[in-house]
């Protein structure tokens, strides 16, 4: 979509680039939104939640959504809106952002998870910023990231780049495997065939160690979210217990943003899978794909007792 300035008569001009459209369900929550979106450089428009897909339908264009999701905010024009956004996604036609707080995980990522969205979780305005700058990449081309003033901000915003380049990187290594984020692994010998056992003591005790070095180190220090939510998978596979993605998000370690963009790398590369809950359509449960839990079964095989976190 080209990008650019209609101009009038004299000094007078008229943005005509497409909009962002921010949907929210209070004018407070939409004009915050609209601010951090306009200081990044875009233009708004705003609408609220209720009857969005409605006035969605009429935008002759748009650049994308974004979504501002207040504590308790959870209704049926909010979760039309998002499956809504989520199809358009999936579609290639609306790149979509969602800001939540911690308590709608849950409600908000059952319905969010297409490429082109990115779910921000109690975001802080670094993190906003971080969402838009990947959203311009996506409509610009590639971006330049600058050396600041070494402030909290600035650092921030390194960690967030860095995230994004390890996920960026993990996604192009899995994708030229033959079989999507697992190696050719050496079959144990096994006349029968048989998947090998995994103890969840062991397992609950590489988890525990894992922990125990927050004690003594910063944690961004050892950060493996993707290592973390395996173990904690497994150890809730053997005790055949179900995990809801708010779950998975904390024993991953890391913010609740980062795990989900962990979370949706990993099943889209076919490490985890989905299951809607039955009871409850705000919820689904994320499970190991079968590949992911044999591989770990037979790492924890190999493993035995050796300590290994």
């Amino acid at each position: 979509m080209t990008i650019g300035m209609a101009y009038v008569a004299a000094d007078e001009t008229i943005d005509a680039r497409a909009p962002i459209l921010v949907a929210a369900s209070s004018p407070a929550a939409r004009t915050a939104a609209a601010r951090w979106i306009e200081e990044a450089g875009w233009r708004t428009a705003s609408l609220p939640i209720v009857g969005a897909i409605d006035r969605l339908a009429l935008q002759a264009a748009t650049i994308g959504l974004w979504i501002e999701v207040e504590a308790g905010d959870s209704g049926e024009a909010l979760d039309q809106l998002l499956s809504h956004a989520n199809a358009e996604a999936l579609a290639g036609r609306m790149p979509t952002i969602v800001a939540a707080p911690n308590t709608l995980i849950d409600a908000v990522s059952a319905r969010v998870n297409a490429p082109y969205t990115q779910l921000l979780i109690d975001p802080d305005p670094v993190e906003r910023a971080a969402a838009l700058a990947l959203a311009r990449v996506g409509i610009d081309g590639p971006a330049t990231l600058h050396d600041i003033a070494h402030d909290p901000a600035a650092r921030r915003l390194k960690q967030l780049s860095d995230e994004v380049g390890r996920i960026a990187a993990t996604l192009a290594r899995l994708s030229t495997d033959p079989e999507p984020g697992l190696k050719t692994v050496e079959r144990p010998a096994d006349p029968k065939g048989e998947i090998p056992s995994a103890s969840g003591e062991a397992v609950r005790n590489v988890i525990r160690a894992r922990r125990l070095r927050a004690r003594f180190f910063d944690e961004e220090l050892f950060a493996d979210p993707a290592w973390d939510m395996l173990l904690d998978l497994l150890q809730a596979e053997i005790a055949q217990h179900r995990v809801p993605v708010s779950s998975l998000c904390i024993a991953a370690a890391v913010p609740a943003t980062t795990a989900l963009r962990w979370i949706n790398t990993m099943t889209d590369n076919g490490l985890f899978q989905r299951r809607a809950d039955p009871h409850d359509g705000r919820r689904v449960f994320i499970e190991l794909a079968p590949g992911a839990s044999l591989a770990m079964r037979r790492f924890f095989a190999e493993a035995g007792s050796h300590a290994v976190i």
